[in-house]
């Protein structure tokens, strides 16, 4: 999953367009000190999710809409995985939403 999120990450982050070549299993297991097998799960999940497409012959490049794919794929996980631990620290921390708003407002304004 993380092999998945750095390449997600790379396509969230306008490094990756649309139809345009991501790199080999080899390059990217060279990029990420990873075994080959490791990233070849990684690119098959992303194929399954219809993030990226394979040519034969060519390679795997980065499908069209896969940005929303992504985007789903990531506020679904945040909205089920993340949240639900961050509510739970607030509460016993007595932090109210207001405050988070306001530092997330600050935080957002930042980036």
């Amino acid at each position: 999953m993380q092999i998945v999120d750095v390449i997600c990450d790379r396509v969230l982050r306008g490094e990756v367009k649309t139809d345009e070549q991501i790199p080999s299993v080899r390059e990217l297991a060279m990029q990420m000190q990873v075994n080959p097998n490791t990233v070849q799960r990684a690119i098959e999940r992303l194929l399954q999710g219809e993030i990226i497409y394979s040519q034969r012959g060519k390679g795997n490049f980065l499908a069209d809409g896969a940005i929303d794919k992504i985007q789903e794929m990531r506020s679904k996980r945040f909205y089920e995985e993340q949240l639900p631990l961050i509510a739970r620290e607030m509460k016993l921390l007595g932090i109210t939403t207001e405050k988070i708003s306001e530092k997330l407002s600050l935080l957002m304004q930042q980036n």
